[in-house]
């Protein structure tokens, strides 16, 4: 050993003081046998929403230019396809670019709540289009988090002149 380590020992030793050694116990249960995996009828894979895809389905991720929309069923058709074309005033706007996911999803509730306390009917959200060849990963989480709120009326991927597939036109509920 060096003269560090013996040092570096001996303070421990000093540090911990005197120990004693465990009393040795009785021996382990024996452990259970595994259940058996129990047959599952094929599920329901549920409702699909207002875009075809199904709510969290991994294999419907969305890619990098298609669009993403979501309709409660209160949403009046006439509100739904103002809210497609970009016809609401944008009150507010979110910009995701730069932000991992758990910073995004943060941002994205702050951003919610203060929009909702402020009155806010119509909002924006820049998630980008994602890069490269793969799975945009904002895109899909926000589109994912925007259909869990009970808030969030509706939303649609914004007309080309407002970011088109990069950005959302997000519908409110008026507290």
């Amino acid at each position: 050993m060096h003269e560090d380590e013996d040092e570096d020992a001996r303070l421990f030793r000093a540090a911990i003081g005197k120990v004693a050694p465990l009393r040795a116990s009785a021996a382990a249960p024996p452990a259970r046998p595994k259940p058996r995996p129990a047959a599952r009828p094929h599920a329901d894979p549920g409702p699909r929403d207002a875009g075809g895809r199904i709510a969290d389905d991994p294999a419907s991720a969305l890619l990098r230019g298609d669009p993403s929309a979501f309709r409660r069923e209160r949403v009046p058709a006439r509100a739904w396809q103002r809210l497609r074309r970009g016809e609401f005033a944008v009150q507010d706007e979110l910009d995701l670019h730069g932000a991992n996911a758990l910073q995004a999803e943060t941002l994205l509730a702050r951003f919610l709540a203060e929009a909702g306390d402020a009155g806010f009917g119509c909002v924006r959200i820049v998630h980008g289009k994602g890069g490269g060849d793969g799975v945009p990963v904002l895109k899909n989480l926000v589109d994912r988090l925007l259909r869990q709120r009970g808030d969030v009326l509706a939303f649609h991927s914004a007309p080309p002149a407002q970011g088109g597939t990069g950005a959302l036109l997000v519908l409110l509920a008026r507290r």
